[in-house]
């Protein structure tokens, strides 16, 4: 969450493209909000958001319990204000300008300490999934994803034994309100399941006609 359009337009994509999910907020009233109603595995906060700035937002999720790592990122470096956001809350500290190797390195580091109530690796009959290395197993054997491939798969794990709607998918793989001409979830989905089905002899993925998909359907799988 950066106060700085173009920056946070490039954390954002560069996170995308590493197979995150990324939300931004423009200012500290929208990045309370998200916090509360969803569960993250790390949150990236700027000092200087307007309306609510860094520290307060820390400050008020660790009064409420809240253990989501927080990144602070900031124009400034001076040690006092380094101080003042790890007493705030903040489990790490980046000064701008950085790198993006550097900001992904420490947000892989606290993803690797916890996140909210994350689990590290997932798994569903033959399908091991891990969530920090970005690696996926069937029957012990890797398979090669694509970053999406990777997200839509761990999507379904978590929601394994649930429909998941196309819908659902749009949003929070690709940050996508419905688009009922694409079928960008459907190809997506389609090499997906090629993958899987190639690795494990079989189909791991169902497609509930009209609705969406659900992985693992079979009483084999469960």
């Amino acid at each position: 969450m950066e106060d700085d359009r173009k920056v946070a337009g490039f954390i954002a994509q560069g996170l995308r493209e590493e197979g995150y999910v990324v939300d931004h907020a423009p200012d500290g009233d929208q990045a309370t909000m998200l916090a509360h109603v969803n569960s993250y595995d790390v949150i990236l906060l700027d000092l200087m958001l307007p309306k609510k700035n860094g520290l307060q937002i820390a400050a008020e999720l660790r009064r409420e319990g809240r253990q989501t790592p927080i990144l602070m990122l900031t124009a400034r470096d001076a040690t006092e204000d380094v101080v003042r956001g790890l007493n705030a809350g903040a489990d790490d500290y980046l000064a701008k300008p950085f790198k993006f190797d550097e900001l992904l390195a420490r947000v892989r580091a606290l993803v690797r300490r916890g996140g909210a109530a994350r689990t590290e690796l997932l798994s569903h009959g033959p399908i091991e999934l891990d969530r920090v290395k970005h690696k996926t197993k069937v029957y012990g054997k890797p398979v090669d994803l694509t970053p999406k491939e990777f997200q839509l798969l761990e999507h379904l794990l978590l929601h394994r034994g649930e429909v998941v709607r196309r819908t659902d998918l749009l949003e929070k793989v690709w940050d996508l309100s419905f688009d009922p001409e694409t079928n960008v979830v459907d190809v997506h989905v389609a090499n997906l399941r090629r993958k899987l089905r190639r690795a494990a002899s079989m189909d791991l993925i169902h497609t509930i006609r009209g609705v969406g998909y659900q992985l693992g359907g079979d009483a084999a799988l469960v």
